[in-house]
Order: structure tokens, then sequence, then C-alpha cells
């Protein structure tokens, strides 16, 4: 008789000490977040219906729309990144045979257009060439020709670094009783955002970049028009987690409620963050803010200039939080990369058309300072040297 043999145990092995290296974040996102964020974000737990959790709530909420420039009530940082802000507003204000229109100047156009396909809508897109921005006139012809109930538009586009003005467009899609939601993400806390004077109806955000937090939530605001719209479904939308009226049912649908009900638990850690960060941005000022933002963008656009790099980005549409950079002829753009990885500094590169012709820095949040632009302009001219670079 023939024995089966017997399985040995298997030894349970523990991963490793949590060991990150330490690195300079200068790419298109996360930035390195603010020592004191962190440190508040290990500040004792409480429950997330807690009455200390819920005052933190309403203040982390009213300092948002300070930052947003809004009166908005319904305004707060939903539980996910920043395609979650954007995700919640596609999937709440467009339902099944919706028409959208939607400005497309690179990869992250594209992802609200997929947003709002995928929310059921008819989407027409007007897209522009790599670095360009779209004409206010090519969405008033848009919608003469059909009109939409939301029109969308990227604010700073990462990945060409093109900066869409925003209140012309908002203006015109109004006219044509549109809603206008926009992606803000890489712009909010770094360069002005006005959110009631250009009349955006819902905006989304993020926390890793400009505000000066890690990743993890999705600063929102959804005004009235667009919570009207909301509130006047056919259907409940696809998503309960980001389901708008449930959300708010635990954030407080009015001002000053105590009364709160239980949706999900939200990441009591990211919320103390985002506290935090509010905070410092709203001691240093937002036009301070802004002025930090425009003054390292400026130092960094001289000290390319002075290593023989250029900006992609025509110069009537760059923005000073993403700064994208032509790879020149010859020159292994992985290879660069890679050699500032290892000097403990992160670069971008391409993303989508752009891969292998240029580089995406950051300087956003707590990286927007001169001092650390300098330390990026001083290591990226030695990797370009190792390279046979010479400007």
């Amino acid at each position: 008789m023939t024995r089966l043999a017997q399985p040995q145990a298997q030894q349970q092995v523990a991963p490793p000490p949590l060991d990150p290296p330490v690195r300079l974040l200068m790419g298109p996102g996360p930035s390195n977040p603010d020592p004191r964020v962190l440190a508040a974000m290990t500040a004792n737990p409480v429950g997330h219906l807690d009455p200390y959790f819920v005052e933190l709530m309403d203040q982390a909420m009213a300092a948002l729309r300070r930052v947003f420039r809004t009166e908005n009530h319904h305004t707060l940082p939903v539980s996910g990144t920043g395609s979650a802000a954007l995700e919640t507003i596609m999937l709440n204000l467009l339902e099944s045979g919706d028409e959208a229109l939607v400005a497309v100047l690179g990869y992250f156009g594209q992802r609200l257009a997929e947003l709002a396909r995928r929310a059921g809508a008819r989407v027409r897109t007007i897209e522009v060439p790599a670095g360009e921005i779209v004409d206010p006139a090519a969405v008033d012809r848009a919608l003469g020709q059909l009109p939409a109930k939301l029109v969308a538009f990227v604010h700073v586009e990462t990945t060409t670094g093109a900066c869409q003005p925003i209140a012309e467009l908002a203006a015109v899609a109004r006219r044509h009783n549109a809603l206008v939601a926009l992606d803000c993400v890489t712009s909010l806390g770094g360069m002005p955002i006005e959110i009631d004077a250009w009349g955006i109806d819902a905006a989304g955000s993020c926390t890793q970049k400009c505000l000066g937090a890690p990743p993890g939530l999705g600063p929102l605001t959804v005004g009235p028009r667009a919570m009207a719209a909301v509130r006047a479904r056919k259907q409940k939308p696809a998503t309960w987690y980001l389901d708008l009226s449930l959300l708010f049912q635990y954030w407080g649908e009015q001002r000053g409620t105590r009364t709160r009900a239980f949706h999900h638990t939200a990441p009591v850690a990211a919320i103390y963050g985002i506290h935090e960060a509010l905070r410092l941005l709203l001691t240093e000022g937002l036009e301070a803010r802004w002025s930090r933002h425009q003054a390292a963008h400026e130092a960094l656009a001289r000290g390319l200039d002075g290593l023989g790099l250029s900006l992609f980005t025509p110069p009537a549409h760059r923005c000073p939080t993403i700064n994208v950079i032509s790879v020149p002829p010859g020159l292994d753009e992985a290879r660069v990369r890679n050699r500032l990885l290892e000097a403990g500094i992160e670069m971008g590169g391409g993303l989508g058309t752009l891969v292998g012709r240029v580089w995406r820095v950051g300087v956003m949040g707590y990286n927007a300072e001169l001092a650390t632009v300098e330390r990026f302009l001083g290591a990226l001219d030695q990797a370009l040297r190792a390279e046979g670079w010479r400007a």
C-alpha cells in the first residue's frame, strides 16, 4: 500500500520592515508632502462619527471653500484620489442618454471623456494638438450645432503643461445652458482658481500636488445648479460609494448640521492630513502661495535655459505647476531620468503621444521653493553631462 506524502507546512515569512528610499519628488505628482502634514497624520485616531471628527470635517469643508473660492456648501474631500473626485462629478451629473462635450488637450481630457462615457452619456470631444488650448469659439459652434447637458474642461493638462483659460469657456457653456465641470487637479492651491467668479458648477482636484499632502483624497465642490441636476436624476447613479446624495448625509447636507448618517468609514488620518495642509495654505495666504509657485517656475525656466533645454509648451499656454521639457535629439530620456533617480530625485517622463519626447517636472506645494529648484537643476545638469550633453 502506497502512503501519500504529507505536504510540508508552509513557513510563514513576514515581509521585511518598511524602509522606503528618500526621494525628492519632482515629477508630475505626487510631490513631497509638507512634514507638518505627515506629522498631523500620526495624531491619535478617533472614530469617523466621533464629535471631534465631525467638527474636523466641517472645518475641512470650510477651508476647502476658501481654497476653491466658492460659497458652495457641497464641498468636501472625497475618500479616494483626484480620479475619484472627477468620477464623482461625471457619475452624478450625467446619466444614460445625456449629451456631454469635453475639451481634450491631452491624456487627462481623454480621461474626462471616458468617465462621461461610462456614465452613459453620448460624448463629443474637441481635440487640439499637444501643447495647444481650445478656442472658445469652437465650443460655441459645437453647442450651437447640438446642445449638451455638461461641458467639461481640464484647467492644466498634466501631459502637455498647457493651461486652458476657463472663464470665457465657462461663459460660453452657460450661455448654452450647459453645466460646467472642471478638472483642476494640477492647479488647485498653486495658481488662481475662482470657482464662483468663473461660473463653474463642479470641480475636482487632488491632495498630492499643490496642496502639499499625500495622495488619498479628492477635493470636490459642487454648486447649486449641479446639485439640482443630481436631485432631478431619473435613476440613481451607478456608483454607491461616490453617490453625492449619500455622501452628504454623512458630510452634512446643510452647514451646521450635527446629525450625520453613516455612509463609509472615512480615512481619518488622511482627513487629519488635508486639514493641516489647508491650515498651512491659508496661513500662508492663497495669493502668497500662488506667487511662490510662479517664482519657482520662473527660476526653473531660467535654469533650464542655462542648460540648453527648452519647454515644450508654447509660452502663451504655460503654467507654473507642471513644466514639460523637450528632450534634445540624441539623448536617451529614460537614462537621464534613471541617473536622477540614482541621485534620489524623481522626474516624470512623457505620457500618451509624448512618450519618449518630453520630461515632466512638477513644481508644486512644499517643493515650490527656490532652493528645491536649484537642487533639482544641479542634479539634472550632472545627469545630462554624464550622458554627454553640453549646452
